[in-house]
């Protein structure tokens, strides 16, 4: 039996009473990983670079094994761009080439950098028009109920692929399940720790990581969901929100 488990943060009261987002973690563990697991979630909210969070939300639920999708890892490549524009250049030619028109490139960037700071969880944007999608305010639609197949094999391989941090371990498993969600067709994201300027285009066809996509210092990240036109954004939600999903390392990348 699995469980999923879920941390929230924010800091001046809970993010339902206008909190400011601190951070977020989300696993998917056996009953003895339960244990530990919380202790590191409870030292990362109280030690983050974007403040010391005073409101902890930890949430544990069984999840029976009947209902888990598997899921191949996406393959990650990187762009090494110099700078924060030519890093954005990159990005956005990333995603016309997934399928994104450029006027909803566009338009999703200028709705991300309009926040005045971080949103919890993703705009679902209309990968067409650049129209944003949920009516989900600051919330913003959060991926939740996945982890990686075998933990010890993923660090081994992503170590191989010269890559230790946390950002991108829990990246590109988020990653992997929101391209396999109903109509997405990419998504752009960049971190909201101030001490971590890297972010990165997912589709179906691969993880591309840009080391260089904010400033040093900025705590202003986000996540942009591109969905085909037509998709229900109920199912969409749905599945990105309470479908489980362990993503497993490809044989050939072992």
């Amino acid at each position: 039996m699995l469980y999923s488990v879920r941390m929230r943060a924010a800091q001046g009261a809970a993010h339902e009473a206008g909190g400011r987002h601190i951070s977020g973690a989300e696993r998917m563990v056996s009953q003895e990983q339960i244990a530990p697991l919380t202790q590191n979630m409870l030292e990362r909210a109280f030690t983050h670079s974007r403040g010391q969070a005073d409101f902890i939300h930890i949430t544990i639920e069984s999840v029976p094994a009947e209902a888990i999708r598997l899921l191949p890892l996406l393959p990650i490549t990187t762009v090494d761009a110099p700078d924060v524009e030519s890093g954005r250049l990159a990005a956005k030619a990333a995603l016309a080439a997934a399928g994104v028109a450029g006027k909803a490139v566009e338009a999703g960037l200028e709705q991300l950098l309009a926040l005045g700071d971080s949103m919890r969880g993703a705009m679902l944007i209309c990968a067409e028009t650049g129209s944003r999608l949920d009516a989900s305010g600051m919330r913003g639609i959060r991926v939740s109920r996945m982890d990686i197949a075998d933990d010890t094999q993923f660090i081994r391989w992503l170590s191989r692929q010269g890559f230790g941090n946390i950002h991108i371990r829990e990246a590109v498993v988020l990653a992997t399940k929101v391209v396999s969600a109903p109509g997405m067709i990419a998504e752009l994201c960049w971190s909201d720790d101030p001490e971590y300027t890297a972010g990165y285009v997912a589709s179906p066809q691969g993880y591309i990581r840009f080391p260089k996509l904010k400033p040093y210092g900025s705590p202003q990240g986000g996540r942009l969901f591109f969905v085909r036109p037509g998709t229900s954004v109920e199912a969409l939600t749905a599945y990105l929100e309470t479908q489980p999903v362990l993503v497993a390392v490809p044989k050939e990348a072992e």
